[in-house]
């Protein structure tokens, strides 16, 4: 199977990027996506207006949130929907690279594909010093915990369906990306990552970009990854 033989929907949580989603939605191959949601967050700007205009599905998710918004995003695919991918509106990752995300799974390789701007190129300033830290320790924390090794918590991720649901998420917020990663360890499916490129994003981030949003989002991925660890310990007791 190729990669334009999946049928992947892409689901783009966005709050206030009037400036970057329609240059992303613009960028998507279309020939490898069945179907593209941008599910707007509570946005106060014209976000939901341009991502109409050049496409997308757009749904209204009002309780602020990235994994509230990932989780409307998946609930409305379609059920012929082979494969989830994530990506964020800020225009930071590069849509054009998806096949690289859908390949390990069209192959059967991999059920789950991170992109890894550590192990792509990135443009000079796309991954301030706080957000390197964080992503560094959080992937430190998972290898001594989970015994797997990862570069990055990236958000640009694709996922078989059926399995996504299997993971039962409930995480609202900024735990959402470790949740993944920690579940998929514990229900032993097959991860793969993938060098991905990166630049700076269009417009301020709202977790990195100021001292109040990089220490929230910095304490609820470490409690995340200390949150499940229990349920991968439990899954490696019944495994042995």
């Amino acid at each position: 199977m190729t990669a334009g033989k999946l049928r992947a929907a892409i689901v783009m949580p966005a709050f206030n990027e009037e400036r970057s989603i329609g240059l992303v939605l613009d960028e998507i191959p279309r020939d490898l996506v069945h179907e593209v949601i941008v599910v707007d967050n509570a946005s106060t700007d014209r976000t939901a207006q341009v991502a109409g205009d050049h496409g997308a599905t757009v749904l209204h998710e009002p309780e602020r949130g990235y994994g509230m918004a990932c989780q409307t995003g998946i609930s409305a695919t379609g059920n012929d929907v082979d494969v989830i991918v994530i990506l964020d509106a800020d225009h930071s990752d590069y849509p054009d690279e998806l096949g690289s995300l859908l390949a390990p799974i069209a192959s059967g390789e991999a059920d789950f594909v991170i992109g890894s701007r550590v192990l792509g190129r990135r443009e000079r300033g796309a991954l301030p010093w706080n957000q390197r830290g964080g992503n560094w320790l959080a992937c430190l924390l998972m290898r001594w915990l989970y015994r797997r090794r990862f570069t990055d918590m990236g958000p640009f991720r694709a996922i078989r369906k059926e399995k996504l649901l299997g993971l039962a998420m409930t995480d609202r917020t900024f735990g959402w990306n470790v949740e993944m990663q920690a579940k998929a360890i514990a229900m032993n499916i097959r991860i793969q990552e993938v060098p991905v490129r990166y630049r700076r994003r269009i417009g301020d981030s709202k977790i990195s970009g100021t001292v109040g949003g990089t220490i929230r989002a910095g304490v609820k991925i470490v409690g995340s990854i200390f949150k499940y660890y229990p349920l991968y310990l439990r899954s490696r007791r019944k495994d042995a």
